[in-house]
């Protein structure tokens, strides 16, 4: 139980943490792409300014003065090319230019292939009355922005999962150091119950044969006496039953049972079958089984008739006359499926997940008197777990309950 606490503890820890880790990442990609696009940007502004101040304009038509340079502006990945006030190609310098029509947008991103083309366009002025005079569009293959971006990506990626391997190991020595401080109180707990239920049993003996001693003479005892002793002698039952069960759910729920042997689960149930098939027939109620020959399996076979018995016993003492109890058992690949089945009362919805709580009873007006004390389908539960295991139940008001139970072969 402890065990699956502490690894949804964890898991939970390692999910809000990498939540957390990944709004970081994608904020700093964000802010480092939109940083880096800025750049960019300038850089491209800059080089268009320098293209554009470095023109001379002769009878209308634009030239680019000869001392200009553009290799000390443009770099391999980027392209300058000059557009007259039509947007007409005058000149162009650079390894990467555009190939597209003029359009008169500043900023644009452009795909043109696999990589994106970054393009800025400058207007050009005439100095003497600043009248437009023709464009410089600025380009610049995107690729080592994509690459510096991958590269981001990668080391985002390789930290995100380096912090959550370290905060995961962090996170087990952490939760077992939270946990160990409420396994020790509820190890505590258990082994009081264990003990005080071990302690109880000889007293309760005692009053019990004690109660039943002046029964056996009742001609020397009045008949409200004898009502009183009857009475003590119920409780005592009613009580001795109740620490067996405290007992046993709590030795079941302490350690694994080491006394496995290979069982015949057929016969199991068979055995009980005949057992209850007295009791089943004084009350009407049809006992009705589908069994499926040589189930074998690996198991404590005290456990596993205990299991049983408590689901039998519910089945019958919920179902009227006339009903109907009916255990079916199949195999599907490596594991055994029981179902126990009834017509009886059934579990409201809101009830449902209830059923396995300790001291929880479905019939709120039953008293320890009427023989039940709200421990059997907790001993059901911790049984099933105990053997790697597992018990559920559907059920519908006036119409039945069906509880199955998987166990594993091995």
């Amino acid at each position: 139980m402890f065990q699956r606490i502490r690894y949804r503890l964890l898991l939970s820890y390692l999910v809000v943490f990498a939540s957390l880790l990944g709004i970081f990442a994608i904020a700093v990609r964000f802010a480092f792409t939109r940083s880096l696009n800025e750049q960019i940007t300038d850089k491209l502004i800059a080089i268009g300014k320098g293209a554009a101040a470095n023109v001379e304009l002769e009878k209308g038509r634009l030239t680019v003065e000869s001392d200009f340079r553009p290799q000390d502006l443009i770099a391999y990945h980027q392209g300058l090319q000059w557009f007259d006030t039509q947007g007409n190609l005058i000149t162009q310098q650079g390894k990467n230019v555009l190939t597209l029509p003029f359009l008169p947008n500043k900023i644009v991103q452009i795909q043109t292939g696999k990589v994106p083309i970054q393009v800025v366009t400058v207007p050009i002025t005439a100095s003497d009355n600043g009248e437009l005079v023709g464009y410089v569009r600025v380009s610049q293959s995107l690729e080592e922005f994509d690459e510096t971006l991958e590269k981001l990506d990668w080391g985002l990626g390789g930290g995100i999962i380096i912090t959550l391997v370290f905060s995961g190991i962090a996170g087990i020595l952490l939760t077992r150091q939270a946990m160990q401080p409420i396994e020790e109180s509820f190890q505590r707990l258990k082994q009081f119950t264990a003990d005080a239920s071990h302690e109880l049993r000889s007293p309760l003996m005692a009053i019990k044969i004690n109660a039943e001693l002046p029964l056996e003479y009742p001609e020397e005892i009045g008949p409200k006496d004898a009502e009183k002793f009857q009475a003590i002698a119920s409780a005592t039952s009613q009580m001795t039953r109740l620490t067996e069960d405290l007992l046993l759910l709590a030795r079941t729920d302490k350690v694994p049972t080491t006394n496995r042997d290979t069982l015949n689960l057929t016969s199991i149930l068979d055995n009980l079958i005949k057992l209850y098939k007295p009791q089943a027939e004084a009350k009407q109620i049809n006992l009705n089984f589908q069994l499926t020959p040589n189930l074998q399996l690996i198991g404590d076979a005290v456990q596993l008739t205990r299991l049983f018995t408590n689901l039998v016993e519910n089945a019958l003492y919920y179902t009227p006359s006339k009903g109907v109890v009916e255990i079916k058992t199949s195999r599907i690949g490596s594991q055994l499926y029981i179902n126990v089945q009834d017509t009886g009362v059934g579990i409201a919805p809101e009830d449902i997940d209830k059923v396995f709580e300790r001291f929880w009873r479905a019939d709120r007006s039953r008293s320890y008197w009427s023989g039940g004390s709200g421990l059997g389908l907790a001993i059901a539960q911790a049984i099933a777990q105990n053997h790697g295991g597992l018990i559920s139940v559907t059920s519908q008001l006036g119409v039945g309950s069906c509880f199955t139970i998987r166990l594993p072969t091995s």
